[in-house]
């Protein structure tokens, strides 16, 4: 029996509401900072990426996550048929 987790959209919501909240904040400071147009430009090139790399770096977590649960699921079927064969 799979034990599926699903988030309620209420969560969802909430999580991509903060994630424009913080990105429009974000650019806002950026640009009406009192910067010149390298040092914005520096910003927003460097906020871009710490983004991108937040997204890449939680995708490969949860891929991780999720190959260790499919081996521990293999590793438990192997040790199920063993005791099957075992017992008959």
């Amino acid at each position: 029996m799979e034990n599926i987790q699903s988030n309620s959209n209420g969560w969802m919501f909430f999580v991509k509401t903060s994630f424009v909240i913080a990105l429009v904040a974000m650019g806002a400071g950026i640009l009406f900072g009192p910067n010149d147009f390298m040092v914005k430009g520096y910003l927003a090139m460097s906020a871009l990426f710490l983004v991108s790399s937040t997204i890449t770096l939680s995708k490969t977590m949860r891929d991780e996550h999720e190959s260790h649960r499919l081996l521990n699921k293999i590793s438990e079927a192997k040790t199920q048929q063993l005791i099957k064969e075992y017992v008959e």
